[in-house]
Formats: C-alpha cells, structure tokens, sequence
C-alpha cells in the first residue's frame, strides 16, 4: 500500500493537474415537491444545509444530511434525492460544477466523504463563502470566474482533505477508457456525435458500448452526449455574451429551434429566460 508521504505526494501531484468551472450557484428553498429519482448527473454537486430535512441517494449510500453539513454529490454516479412528506424541505446553498484531472473527473481519482458535518465555530463562515460564490456566479467577467473558482476550492477543500486515493473506481483500463470518452464528446460538442461514430473511436461494437453507458453512466451513449451538450449550453448562457444562435451551433445545434426545445427539455426554461434569470435552472 505504500507510506502515508507517498500517499500525499500522489495526492498533490494528481491536485496540481486539477481543473475546476462553475456552472452555477444558488440559495434556494426547496420545495415540497423537490424530488428527482435514480439518475446520472454529468456535473458535480455541493450542498450546504442551512435548515429542513430530505433525503439523498448518492450509488448505494442513503443519506439524511442536517443543517450544517456539506454534502459532495459527484458527477456520473447514480443518485436520487427527495423533500421528506410532512417536513419542511432543505433551505441550501448548493452548486453544479466540473472537477477534471487530465480527462476524467476529479471523484474518479479520490474517495471523498459524501458528506461532512462543519464545526459550528466555523458554520458562518462556510456560509459567508457560499454566499460569495453564488454572488460572484450571478456576475459576468473574467474577475468573477476566477473569483468563483477560488471559493469553490476554499468549499471543497475540507472534503479533499479527507479524501483518499481511489481504489474503487474500476481498472486502469476502464479509467483510460473514460478518460478517452470524455476528451472525445467535449472536443467534439460542436459535430455531430453518432454511436457508430463513438464507437468506432473506441474501438467497440455499438451494442456493447451502449451496455457499457448504461451501466458506467446510468444512460445510453447520446443521451450522454446530449446531457454534455446542455451542460457547455448552460455554461456560456450564463457566463458569456453570444447569442443563442452562436451558442446553438457550439453545442451541435445548427438549427436554432431544435437546441431550444432540447434546452428546454432539459432545464424546464428556454435559452433566453435561462439567461435572464441568471442561470438558474431550478432545485439542483
């Protein structure tokens, strides 16, 4: 298993590699009707509970986080969350980000705590630096992103450090396959993305690679691919100023029409009432 030094060794030079964005972040009342069951989201997750109740299914793990506590909820795993009939739901902070090391996600590396009680000395605190994120979220500009990144690392930096190592995560050659996926559908956002297409890149039958989705991802191939496509869609609505015809067409939708009904599909909003409300698609 090797020392404790070299387990920090390896841990700082996978975290050097690290690349984080932020999708968005919010402060919001969940309601009763908050619930959303066995799905695969293509983003990571953090929580902050501020008050209430509701339950949480990150793979096999049930969870019933507190005020208090934050909670990592990662991207490509199946999860499940629910308000509790006859509680009041989760008042929360919460954020929708990206973590990448090379060309897989950054869960896929470590072992984090799925959730994390903060001392209560430090609870104002934790909150304070929520409250910035969403604030810097809200903003445009390069000085915002940057701002953003830098408080999302000060939020995840207490989970981090209780990380390990992953031993979990599949073999070598499942992480290389991953890490190809990846790298070949956000390179390719803008094209038209096939499974022959997918599959004749990785070199596997499209039967087999549909298996293979849906039990790595908890989907089928496009509609991976389509989740990647609304995920960089949300991204420039929100943090840049081109138009939606121009954003259409960087996310694989030459026809304007087609990427809103698709938008809309998948945040309950169309391009431009996502924009201007900020981002916000909703109770993530």
């Amino acid at each position: 298993m090797g020392d404790g030094t070299a387990g920090i060794g390896a841990l700082d030079d996978i975290l050097s590699q690290l690349r984080i964005d932020v999708i968005g972040a919010y402060f919001s009342q969940c309601s009763p009707v908050w619930r959303e069951i066995d799905y695969v989201p293509a983003h990571n997750k953090l929580y902050y509970i501020c008050e209430g109740e509701g339950w949480l299914r990150i793979g096999d793990k049930e969870l019933l986080p507190e005020p208090g506590e934050l909670v990592v909820m990662p991207a490509n795993v199946l999860q499940s969350f629910s308000a509790i009939e006859g509680r009041r739901p989760f008042l929360k902070y919460w954020c929708h980000f990206t973590a990448d090391i090379g060309d897989a996600g950054l869960f896929s590396w470590l072992d984090v705590p799925y959730r994390l009680t903060v001392d209560a000395e430090l609870r104002e605190e934790v909150g304070r630096k929520f409250e910035a994120l969403v604030a810097c979220a809200a903003e445009r500009g390069i000085g915002a992103r940057l701002r953003e990144k830098a408080y999302l690392l000060e939020l995840l930096a207490p989970v981090v450090e209780r990380a390990a190592l992953s031993r979990t995560g599949g073999t070598a050659e499942d992480a290389e396959r991953i890490m190809l996926i990846t790298r070949y559908v956000e390179t390719h956002l803008a094209e038209e993305l096939t499974l022959d297409g997918l599959a004749d890149y990785l070199h596997l039958h499209p039967n087999y690679l549909v298996k293979y989705f849906n039990q790595r991802f908890g989907m089928p191939p496009i509609r991976y691919v389509n989740r990647k496509r609304m995920e960089r869609a949300r991204l420039l609505l929100r943090t840049t100023d081109r138009s939606i015809k121009e954003i259409a067409a960087a996310v694989g939708y030459p026809d304007t029409n087609h990427f809103a009904k698709a938008f809309r599909r998948e945040t309950s909003a169309s391009p431009s009432a996502y924009r201007a409300a900020g981002g916000v698609p909703g109770e993530g």
